[in-house]
């Protein structure tokens, strides 16, 4: 099948995809903090939420970026040199400022209908998720391939296929996880030079690769 990447794309997506998931955000804050005050079940239905936006991001974004290939190949490439500086930046924010979780056990009590939505709601509208898959997926796929569409929605699907089971970990050891970010930060530092060393390292790889 043609729109499937190839084997060594998948993986070096995969490994950026693992850094994402663990790296605390918006999403992560929310789930854990569910968890934290309603329970397992409630956490599992907040990821469920940001999973359902994931999911509209990959489709959004393949469309979107398959149309703007379609228009220009030149204009595609110019996405990715943007793309590859907003990158760097992340990662120099990033070492900057921190990227340690600041989780607030709050809500307990919600229904599991307001939970979902809130998660959906979070993920749809933060503009770092938007921006992180205009950005990110585009160095995975060739500017000539023609199926180029294709690929990115199954990158997208990829990558919540990787971070969801990282993400439930992560929910059923809420409390422990939690605790040693507020008890170590160098556990959290550590995560931030993680996240901005795979950034600085995938923007050299958009700003290099397949500029054709």
């Amino acid at each position: 099948m043609d729109f499937l990447p190839d084997a060594t794309t998948l993986t070096a997506f995969a490994a950026g995809a693992i850094v994402l998931a663990l790296v605390p955000g918006a999403d992560m804050v929310f789930f854990i903090g569910r968890t934290l005050s309603g329970g397992r079940r409630l956490g599992i239905v907040a990821l469920a939420g940001a999973g359902a936006g994931l999911l509209i991001h990959s489709l959004l974004a393949a469309i979107g970026l398959a149309a703007l290939l379609a228009a220009s190949a030149t204009l595609f490439n110019v996405v990715k040199i943007a793309g590859a500086l907003y990158l760097l930046w992340l990662a120099f924010a990033t070492l900057r400022r921190g990227a340690a979780a600041r989780i607030d056990p709050a809500g307990g009590g919600q229904s599991l209908r307001r939970t979902f939505l809130e998660g959906l709601g979070i993920n749809i509208l933060n503009p770092k998720i938007v921006a992180f898959f205009v950005t990110f997926l585009p160095q995975f796929v060739d500017a000539g391939d023609p199926h180029a569409g294709g690929q990115l929605f199954v990158l997208g699907i990829a990558f919540i296929i990787v971070a969801m089971p990282i993400c439930l970990v992560l929910i059923m050891t809420a409390d422990r996880f939690a605790a040693a970010l507020r008890r170590s930060p160098r556990l959290a530092r550590a995560i931030d030079w993680l996240f901005a060393g795979v950034m600085a390292s995938f923007a050299v790889r958009l700003l290099f690769v397949r500029s054709n």
